[in-house]
């Protein structure tokens, strides 16, 4: 499973949960005003000291609670685990580009471009204020700090562009602070590369 597949399930499985609840509890309540109406029942019963419902009401709700941050947690470490033969680019944020540096010093600006087939690990970094990398097509969202390196990975699966974002106002032209990321075939990198 990729990292953004395992995003996506921690997302749709707490949204599922919230959507069963919620209509858990409109039936239970519907239910409840209805048979338990003041016509029907003019004195109001006293249900203090119900132990097993009790029980009931707190585990339940504690074991949801677990499975979804069981859900969330494999994906935070799906997020954070970067696959051995990932290749590394560098990727620094200033005020208000992204520069992207790889292994032979080539340099880039506002374009990020990587070969299809590949797990690449961005090393994050600022020179001057906080910024955040935001790769949205791939759930990639990390604060670029200045003094605080850092690192993200994605699975460069499918050619195409993608758009970067800095998410961060880091000034007058945060707004203007984008980029492309291209994923091209191996063979289209490797000359982009040697250019």
């Amino acid at each position: 499973m990729t990292a953004v597949q395992g995003v996506d399930q921690a997302y749709w499985y707490i949204l599922g949960i919230s959507v069963l609840l919620l209509l858990a509890i409109t039936v239970v309540m519907v239910y409840f005003v209805i048979r338990y109406r003041r016509s029907r029942h003019p004195v109001a019963a006293d249900i203090r000291d119900n132990y097993k419902l009790e029980i009931v009401w707190t585990i339940i709700p504690t074991l949801i609670a677990l499975s979804m941050f069981y859900v969330g947690w494999t994906s935070y470490v799906g997020l954070r685990t970067v696959p051995e033969d990932a290749m590394e680019v560098e990727v620094i944020g200033q005020m208000f580009s992204w520069i992207f540096v790889y292994d032979n010093d080539k340099e880039s600006e506002n374009e990020l471009v990587v070969p299809q087939g590949r797990a690449i690990k961005l090393n994050i970094s600022s020179i001057d204020v906080l910024h955040s990398f935001y790769l949205p097509a791939f759930r990639v969202k990390v604060d670029a700090v200045k003094g605080m390196p850092t690192y993200a990975w994605f699975y460069a699966d499918e050619v195409g562009e993608y758009d970067i974002q800095c998410t961060e106002y880091c000034g007058v032209d945060h707004s203007a602070m984008v980029g492309t990321m291209r994923i091209v075939p191996a063979e289209t990198f490797a000359l982009w590369l040697d250019e």
